[in-house]
């Protein structure tokens, strides 16, 4: 039994896949399965950013914001460049990639900060910072949107719609972009002491702190990365639309944390995967582009949504309850 909950993200996916395949048209085909994988590919690489917070012992409910955030950034950056005074200074494509990413990174940091200096509880934290970087994005541009971002010869700023657009061995980049911060995030957990001292500062905070642990840097680093993982986001969805609109990305923060709980990660920290979040992301894309095939109003594709965390999270908890039962057995015949 305990073998069938801790295999029960590939089950889920098994499932699903088998479900939309018998029941949607055209769903079992070469060019689905490739639009389908680009948008797990969005989902998953905030999910695996989410779920190193989750692990620590938080939450953060700012990446939705920041992916509209960045996109407006590298937006206006291409169409407006950045005015000093009297001078506006236009940046090249590598320039552009290189501050909205900073941007992601600086919200993360604005998070740890609140989190760990100023003792504010992390979901008040991070819903304080969804609405405020949601409100620069909105005022950046009066809520309009800024299009045509193929950029201008002459300002250097061409090239942005290539990070959409580029294909390598016939696959997307942002898949590519995905094996990477997935692999590495995997490596990182499982493989060095940073990655350790993260599952130690979420299962019991005080002991990693007695044991030398610098939690605040801890901390810090699983926001920012956060903040990285949704600012890549923010870049691809904006390059593959060649425009930005300020609310891109709402409600995406659901969608990573629904990834994480489903793929194993629990909510109260210290335990989680970045393999289990992925296959978790494969099992909230397909569920959403499957319902999508099959005609389902999104009104109902949403309480489906809402009926799959709320079963993530009790399977879960069941899981948790049985494996202390069996250490206590265990305990108790040695």
């Amino acid at each position: 039994m305990l073998l069938i909950l801790r295999l029960r993200t590939f089950i889920a996916l098994f499932l699903v896949v088998g479900f939309f395949a018998f029941m949607a048209p055209n769903f079992v085909s070469a060019a689905n399965a490739l639009i389908m994988s680009k948008h797990v590919a969005l989902n998953a690489l905030l999910a695996i950013g989410m779920t190193y917070v989750i692990v620590s012992g938080g939450i953060d409910l700012s990446v939705g914001s920041i992916v509209g955030l960045t996109g407006m950034v590298a937006g206006g950056l291409i169409l407006h460049g950045l005015s000093v005074g009297d001078y506006v200074i236009y940046f090249n494509v590598v320039e552009i990639i290189v501050i909205s990413l900073g941007v992601g990174v600086l919200v993360g940091a604005i998070n740890g900060v609140l989190i760990t200096v100023l003792n504010v509880a992390p979901f008040i934290a991070t819903l304080g910072t969804l609405y405020v970087a949601r409100g620069i994005a909105l005022l950046s541009s009066d809520g309009a949107t800024f299009p045509n971002l193929e950029g201008n010869v002459e300002r250097g700023t061409t090239g942005f719609p290539l990070i959409g657009t580029l294909n390598f061995l016939g696959v997307p980049l942002v898949i590519w972009l995905l094996i990477a911060v997935g692999v590495g995030a995997a490596y990182l957990g499982a493989r060095t002491p940073l990655g350790r001292h993260i599952y130690a500062v979420g299962g019991n905070e005080r002991a990693a702190m007695l044991s030398g642990v610098k939690v605040r840097k801890i901390k810090f680093f699983v926001y920012m990365f956060s903040g990285l993982c949704a600012s890549i986001v923010g870049l691809v969805i904006s390059s593959e639309l060649v425009a930005s609109h300020p609310m891109t990305g709402e409600t995406f923060e659901l969608n990573a944390i629904a990834a994480a709980v489903l793929g194993g990660t629990s909510m109260t920290g210290g335990r989680g995967k970045i393999g289990g979040t992925i296959i978790g992301a494969f099992v909230i894309g397909i569920l959403s582009d499957g319902l999508v095939m099959m005609g389902v109003s999104s009104f109902w594709q949403t309480v489906i949504k809402g009926l799959v965390i709320i079963a993530a999270v009790v399977v879960d908890q069941f899981q948790q309850r049985m494996q202390q039962r069996m250490a206590l057995q265990m305990r108790a015949e040695a």
